[in-house]
This record gives structure tokens, C-alpha cells and sequence, in this order.
């Protein structure tokens, strides 16, 4: 196939070309190299933010109300509910660390389009995780409630701010700036 310079869009015509085309003007502006190996290393890091962390604020907060930890806590669907105090205080822990994964996002993975990516497939391990835990699928409305309130605040809060630190001003020369 020949060379057509392809500098601008019409002048690609044919389907093969326009394909061809598209794909090194868009290697023009940024590369993204598919890297399975760093993908999968970093929902492994993610998923011990999530479970690490989810861990210590169950602790903590149980550590204030005098109940001591369970894995019951972290798994089983039906201990949640606004009945209980041990049930609100493990709903406050979930809420807790969607904010703390939030700052997981931001240090670890730093791109704001992947923070849905990678808040939904740390939850859909979570779900698996309770499934197998419970021998059944979670069913109980408050459970399923809490985790879409922890995926959209564990999303739009490392959305934010992995976009508040990808505008930051890139600095162009390393000259001390001047004041005029």
C-alpha cells in the first residue's frame, strides 16, 4: 500500500487508508501502549487499597463503639442497615474508604478517564468476594444502595482529582519566572 501523507482527513479516501490514517494522526498527539502486565498490577494494588483500607476504618470504628472486627463486616450483605448501630457504623467505613481509594486513584493511577474503570472493577471483585463469602448472591436493597453511593463517590472524588493535577501548568522552561 503507498504512502498517501494523509495530512488531513479527506484526503484519506479509501476505508483501508482511512483507518491507516486515523491511527498515526492519533499516534501524533499522545501514545498509549496497551500494558496488560501494568493493568493488572495496578487493580491487584487497588484491590488491597480497597480491602487494606476498608479494613483499618472498620477497625477503627469499631475501636470507638467497643465492637470487635469480623470478616462478617466486610462480606456479608445483610449485617448493613440503619436498624443497627454495628450495621451504620460499617456503612460509614464503606463511605470512608471510597474517599480514601479515591487518593489510591489519584496516586497510583493518575489518569482521570480510568477512575470509573477502575472504582467499577475494584466493586465487581467485591461483589464476587460476597458472593462466594455468603454461598449466594447479595440481595439485601440496602447493600446495593451503599455500593452504587461508594462507586460514585469513589469515582467523581478521583476523577477530580486526577483532573485537578492533570491541568496543572507544566512549566516550559526551568528559568525563575520574572515579574512584570
Amino acid at each position: 500500500m503507498e504512502d498517501r501523507g494523509c495530512n488531513s482527513f479527506l484526503s484519506c479516501s479509501p476505508a483501508s487508508a482511512l483507518i491507516d490514517c486515523t491511527m498515526r494522526m492519533a499516534g501524533q498527539f499522545r501514545s498509549y501502549v496497551w500494558d496488560p502486565v501494568l493493568i493488572i498490577s495496578q487493580i491487584t494494588l487497588m484491590q488491597f487499597i480497597y480491602y487494606g483500607f476498608l479494613g483499618l476504618w472498620i477497625a477503627l470504628l469499631d475501636l470507638l463503639v467497643h465492637y470487635s472486627p469480623s470478616l462478617d463486616q466486610l462480606f456479608n450483605h445483610e449485617l448493613l442497615g440503619f436498624s443497627s448501630v454495628h450495621g451504620r457504623i460499617t456503612m460509614m467505613a464503606f463511605i470512608l474508604n471510597s474517599l480514601t481509594c479515591a487518593l489510591g486513584l489519584l496516586y497510583f493511577i493518575r489518569r482521570g478517564k480510568q477512575c470509573l474503570d477502575f472504582t467499577v472493577t475494584v466493586h465487581l471483585f467485591h461483589i464476587f468476594g460476597c458472593w462466594i463469602y455468603n454461598a449466594h448472591f447479595p440481595s439485601t436493597i440496602t447493600w446495593w444502595l451503599l455500593m452504587f453511593v461508594c462507586i460514585g463517590l469513589m469515582a467523581v472524588t478521583g476523577e477530580y482529582l486526577c483532573l485537578r493535577t492533570e491541568l496543572n501548568e507544566i512549566p516550559l522552561s526551568s528559568a525563575p519566572k520574572s515579574n512584570v
